[in-house]
């Protein structure tokens, strides 16, 4: 790992026997998680992403195929082996036992990689993006701080809308099994509002990164005034 904390520091991520810095990042649908990772591995942060994880478990001659086509059967699984993405999506929705299954055979394969992208990571420090970092268990314990990616739902939906063939009412459905808006918010150590443009969005992430630093250089964190969301603050 690329940081070793000696002596006693606030942040308890312990991962092989060393801790780091490791900051959650999480946010509804559509709210620009993504764009904001990206920002941060631009400065210097490592990203460890669960979704693109389960991508790579999910994709031709992933780990977690097998396990998935003996359990769902082969209608969920594409002609080129990846998993069909909108047929288990029609599976799990409404289908809690069967949604149960699945996460019993992704989530541990998910974590374990996470885990281990967090130990081999050469940054600063990381981000851990997780979308249901607060709903499901497993991943608040290996962060020192959670960062919300905030946008209205009105921003939500025309995002996915233009970026997949969902449907409103399915993007609806989505946000709705999610943690409302004001809850995540509430829950969050940090926010950062993805409601204006790019360039907003780049200071505010420039704005966190400094904070983050400055939590390291003490080996705790600064009251979190210091890292405003809004950059004009």
């Amino acid at each position: 790992m690329s940081r070793c904390c000696g002596g006693t520091t606030s942040w308890g991520g312990t991962l092989a026997g060393c801790k780091r810095f490791v900051v959650g990042l999480t946010g509804g649908i559509g709210s620009g998680k993504s764009a904001v990772a990206e920002r941060f591995a631009e400065l210097g942060a490592d990203i460890v992403d669960t979704d693109a994880i389960a991508h790579v478990l999910t994709g031709p001659g992933g780990a977690a195929m097998p396990a998935i086509a003996e359990a769902f059967g082969a209608g969920v699984v594409a002609a080129d082996g990846r998993l069909d993405r909108a047929a288990m999506r029609e599976r799990v929705f409404s289908d809690a036992a069967a949604r149960a299954r699945l996460e019993a055979i992704l989530h541990p394969l998910i974590r374990e990689e996470a885990l281990r992208q967090l130990e081999s990571g050469q940054g600063a420090y990381a981000l851990l993006a997780v979308p249901l970092l607060f709903e499901k268990g497993g991943y608040l314990e290996l962060v020192d701080r959670t960062l919300v990616i905030d946008c209205p739902e009105e921003t939500q939906l025309t995002r996915v809308m233009a970026r997949s063939a969902l449907s409103a009412e399915a993007v609806r459905a989505i946000m709705a099994a999610q943690l409302p808006r004001s809850e995540r918010t509430a829950r969050a150590d940090d926010v950062i509002d993805n409601s204006g443009g790019l360039d907003k969005l780049a200071l505010q992430v420039a704005a966190k990164h400094r904070y983050y630093l400055a939590c390291l250089a003490r080996a705790d964190c600064p009251p979190s005034t210091t890292a405003p969301t809004d950059p004009a603050q």
